[in-house]
């Protein structure tokens, strides 16, 4: 069993757990033990798309979608669909069954589900695309915060086809069906553009992932040259989420990060949305 230390410890967020601990609180709007009671445990899936930019600029974008899910309830498993910003690795990879390191402590890889995942998904099985990548594990924190242990499926996404997209997801789904999972797609939106115009860009593609378009979502990025980062992890969300029936989609939060810096000229687009089953919507 292999150990991944925790490569943006420091930097995306404190390494110190006592730092961290109280940066999570506020990113969630209180501490754990404010939040209220979560609700029973998760019957089936839902899906959250959320931020992976330092927790000073994103953080409170991405404890919105965090504090929903607690509302609903405990998840048994995570499947994080994360960013492939150093481009080595197939088109999907997953880790490797292991625990990874978080400063509040070691989160597990789920060796079934990822064996299973890798099998379904002809995806490779290797830790070298996560070894310096940093959009999975900036959500381990949160969910280590919430949960404790929680097992864990990491996978990095490059950029998909509609048609692979959609193989891949429905192979996702079949796995994932009727399970008390979250699936949760690592991205941030538009890349170093002034604020009106990524808002506006960003908005545009997020009516599409809201109503899990898969060829509209991808049309747009094309017709607008939007810079998503996880493209390809968002059009597996949407094809996996479509299949699992997921069919309520909710913005919670968009913000950029000129918000928060108060630069307005180069910004990051940040959006927080859920997604459940219409018949779960109360």
């Amino acid at each position: 069993m292999g150990y991944r230390w925790a490569c943006a410890a420091g930097t995306f967020y404190p390494a110190d757990p006592a730092r961290l601990n109280a940066e999570i609180a506020r990113c969630l709007g209180a501490p754990k033990e404010d939040l209220g009671p979560s609700g029973s445990p998760l019957v089936r899936p839902v899906g959250l798309v959320l931020p992976h930019a330092g927790y000073r600029y994103s953080g409170a974008v991405a404890g919105v979608g965090y504090r929903a899910l607690w509302r609903l309830g405990r998840p048994e498993v995570a499947v994080v669909l994360g960013t492939n910003h150093t481009g080595l690795g197939g088109a999907i990879s997953l880790a490797e069954p292991g625990l990874w390191e978080t400063p509040l402590g070691p989160m597990p890889i789920h060796r079934e589900l990822t064996q299973a995942l890798a099998e379904a998904l002809d995806a490779e099985l290797t830790d070298v695309p996560f070894e310096h990548e940093h959009s999975v594990e900036v959500q381990l924190p949160f969910l280590r915060y919430l949960y404790g242990e929680l097992p864990f499926v990491a996978a990095v996404v490059q950029p998909l086809g509609q048609r692979e997209a959609e193989a891949a997801g429905a192979a996702l789904a079949s796995l994932l069906a009727q399970k008390p999972a979250v699936l949760i797609c690592s991205t941030d939106f538009t890349h170093y553009e002034p604020h009106e115009e990524a808002k506006e860009k960003d908005l545009l593609a997020l009516r599409y992932v809201l109503d899990l378009d898969l060829p509209g979502f991808l049309g747009v990025v094309r017709a607008r040259r939007i810079s998503i980062c996880g493209v390809g992890a968002l059009a597996l969300f949407i094809a996996a989420a479509k299949a699992l029936g997921l069919l309520a989609g909710e913005l919670l939060l968009y913000r950029t990060s000129g918000e928060v810096a108060g630069l307005m000229d180069q910004v990051v687009g940040y959006a927080a949305a859920l997604f459940r089953e219409v018949n779960e919507v109360a």
